[in-house]
């Protein structure tokens, strides 16, 4: 075979990585090998399935005691401490036009995800109307202030833009998460540097929306549609990650269980694109104000972070071969955070039916992302809280604010 050849099979190969469809696959094919108990790190206890189901539905009804539950959003986590901040946004932007309004909360939205990558144990952020927040809802809270006070703008007559990300220093993104000796937040340098990137690749993120547009059916555009379109623009923005026929990964791994030794290394990798699908469940509330409509929701998965790989560990259906391993931290690349992440994904999958079953939904009625939001993240956080303090996952990631 040719050498060009063999590199267009690589592209074909890459490409295939950037879909569902290959998260959801490779991710199965762990799942399987746990059933078999022949995975290196973790040990599967699906007998527990039924209990966590019962505790996600009991939370979800918690939550949402009328059971309209909406998908899982950054939008969601603006809201934090029952502040309706996504009002003062609405009102803000009140003079301006449809198409306006929709890319800047576009803007707001993609920075807030990709700066929504693990805060570490000892950041919070203090809103000066007086709410202590920590975590993904604390830096949801910080970045929306930044947004709000057009930090992220070119233009200080034009605020709630997102168009000034190459600008953005170190010390002023450090001043806007509060930043200091005692706060310290995990990854600064790796999540100013994906703006940057972000800013190269796409002068502001609002203008996304023509390109999804672009992908568009009428007025209807598939969730899977969605996804290409940011991992196909904003791939050459991930640090450090695997390039495979010149096209770079992204959020994509390997694991050794998934081929023989002997094996390419394109055999033995699993694609996970979590905050990528986290901006495409984001992306749903401004995209409906601009008149489409994101269909087939569960053409995507289930996002392979803390609270979810946590609820699977805290309540018995995953457990660790060596227990000493809880102890270490482990870098994204880690075997161990991979099959775990790996197999949060499968078993999301199992567990949905189930939910829905206690929950008396079909579904088209709950769909994946909005048992996610009810549900799975908000369960995870809760039994979190319950066993360790301030919540902290089961095991301990070492973040460089561009994966978790």
């Amino acid at each position: 075979m040719s050498e060009r050849a063999d590199i267009a099979g690589l592209v074909e190969v890459a490409r295939h990585l950037k879909t569902p469809a290959a998260i959801r696959e490779r991710c199965r094919r762990l799942l399987d090998k746990a059933r078999a108990g022949a995975l290196p790190h973790f040990s599967l206890h699906e007998e527990h399935l039924p209990a966590i189901a019962d505790y996600v539905a009991a939370v979800t009804r918690e939550n949402y005691p009328d059971l309209r539950i909406p998908v899982h959003s950054r939008f969601g986590h603006f809201d934090a401490g029952a502040v309706n901040r996504n009002a003062e946004l609405d009102r803000a932007l009140a003079s301006a036009n449809r198409e306006e309004r929709v890319r800047a909360k576009l803007d707001l939205v993609v920075v807030s995800v990709l700066l929504d990558a693990g805060s570490g144990p000892s950041w919070t952020y203090v809103e000066a109307e007086g709410g202590t927040y920590a975590r993904s809802e604390g830096l949801a809270v910080a970045s929306f202030r930044m947004f709000m006070d057009g930090r992220f703008a070119a233009d200080p007559a034009a605020p709630l833009r997102a168009d000034g990300l190459g600008r953005l220093s170190i010390e002023e993104l450090g001043r806007g998460f509060q930043v200091g000796p005692h706060n310290h937040l995990v990854g600064l340098d790796g999540r100013r540097e994906l703006l940057h990137a972000l800013s190269r690749v796409v002068g502001r993120p609002g203008d996304l929306l023509d390109l999804i547009r672009a992908k568009a059916r009428g007025t209807d555009v598939g969730a899977a549609d969605v996804l290409g379109v940011i991992l196909e623009t904003l791939g050459p923005i991930w640090p450090g990650r695997i390039i495979l026929g010149g096209i770079n990964l992204g959020d994509v791994w390997p694991h050794a269980s998934l081929a023989d030794a002997e094996s390419p290394l394109h055999e033995k990798l699993i694609p996970f694109h979590k905050l990528s699908q986290w901006l495409t469940y984001s992306l749903l509330p401004p995209l409906e104000e601009a008149g489409l409509r994101v269909t087939r929701l569960d053409d995507l998965t289930g996002l392979p972070e803390y609270r979810n790989g946590g609820l699977f560990m805290d309540l018995g259906v995953l457990s660790l071969k060596d227990p000493a391993q809880a102890a270490k931290t482990h870098p994204a690349s880690d075997e161990l955070i991979v099959e775990w992440r790996a197999l949060t994904v499968a078993l999301l999958d199992e567990l949905a039916p189930l939910v829905r079953s206690r929950l008396g939904k079909s579904a088209e009625e709950l769909p994946l992302a909005n048992i996610l939001q009810g549900g799975t993240w908000a369960a995870g956080r809760k039994i979190a809280a319950e066993l360790r303090p301030g919540g902290a996952p089961p095991l301990k990631v070492e973040s460089d604010g561009t994966v978790f």
